[in-house]
């Protein structure tokens, strides 16, 4: 009598024999919580990387540049193919691709971010409530997109009176920023995400610097312009998020957000908004990026949308 084999494909299987080429697809739906942290496990994979061809070194630090600004490239070093084929003992990679998209319906469940109620159940003074944080979230996400599109189609070319109306960030702002760089435009378009992130992990978007004051005025301005003129389309919008007395109060909004977080310094009989207007005037626009005083330095290193 023969002896017994374990082995799955009989006595007579070598150990390669049997072996199947298979086709898997994964879905992954996936939210960042947390960018610095995605950030440094991508530049950490990259270099892990081997590179060849006539400027490996070159190619790394284009790499390292793309996952350090770019959350679908730093998606796309860790989550590569070969890269998760390595994981797994036993199987070699035969190829593949990797495709990251970001899906068109996610939102940030608002309800949950901005409770109408505190946890003893009692309803407290003003608070930014569901509705008005989601609208107020897609205003700040739309003029994002549209302030990286200003400057795909005019780069650095300057705002001029004859043109501002093709401009649809930058002929918003003050005269006195039509000429300024590419680079400053682009720090612009960011304070727009800066502040929808805020709204996204369930915090109240308190401007840091003046730059993201402007950023903040344009998306109530452009959010009471939208609900006066598509009232509908707003409702649509909201779906289920509760309503409450205190939706698209945009007052409170402007007592409640601006000011929090400097300038606290000028003449103390003006408004929060007027010493605001006079910072903005006596600040080079270059330094309006500066955080103030009293409020958390952003991450340097979190990149750009685009």
């Amino acid at each position: 009598m023969g002896e017994r084999s374990d082995h799955p494909q009989g006595p007579g299987a070598t150990e390669n024999s049997g072996a199947q080429e298979i086709e898997a697809t994964v879905v992954l739906g996936i939210r960042i919580t947390d960018w610095p942290a995605l950030r440094a496990a991508a530049r950490a994979a990259v270099e892990d990387l081997d590179f060849a061809g006539i400027d490996p070194a070159g190619q790394r630090e284009e790499l390292l540049r793309e996952v350090s600004e770019d959350p679908n490239a730093a998606l796309g070093a860790l989550l590569h193919p070969d890269r998760l084929v390595a994981a797994i003992p036993g199987i070699e990679a035969l190829g593949g691709t990797l495709e990251i998209s970001v899906t068109d319906d996610f939102a940030p469940d608002f309800a949950e971010l901005f409770p109408l109620e505190s946890e003893d159940g009692d309803s407290g003074d003003w608070t930014l409530t569901p509705r008005t944080a989601c609208l107020l979230h897609t205003q700040l996400i739309g003029l994002a997109d549209a302030a990286y599109d200003d400057l795909e189609e005019h780069g650095d070319d300057p705002v001029t009176d004859e043109d501002e109306g093709d401009w649809t960030v930058f002929g918003r702002l003050p005269a006195r920023t039509w000429h300024l760089h590419r680079g400053w435009r682009r720090a612009l378009a960011r304070t727009f995400d800066d502040l929808a992130d805020d709204l996204a992990l369930g915090e109240w978007p308190l401007p840091r610097c003046l730059a993201e004051e402007i950023a903040l005025r344009l998306a109530l301005s452009d959010a009471r312009a939208l609900l006066g003129a598509q009232p509908e389309s707003v409702a649509d919008m909201m779906g289920d998020l509760p309503a409450d007395l205190y939706d698209y109060d945009w007052d409170g909004c402007a007592d409640e957000l601006f000011g929090v977080f400097g300038p606290d310094d000028g003449d103390p009989d003006l408004s929060t908004a007027q010493r605001t207007e006079a910072l903005l005037a006596a600040t080079h626009p270059e330094g309006w990026f500066l955080p103030y005083e009293d409020a958390e330095e952003r991450d340097t290193g979190r990149g750009y949308r685009r």
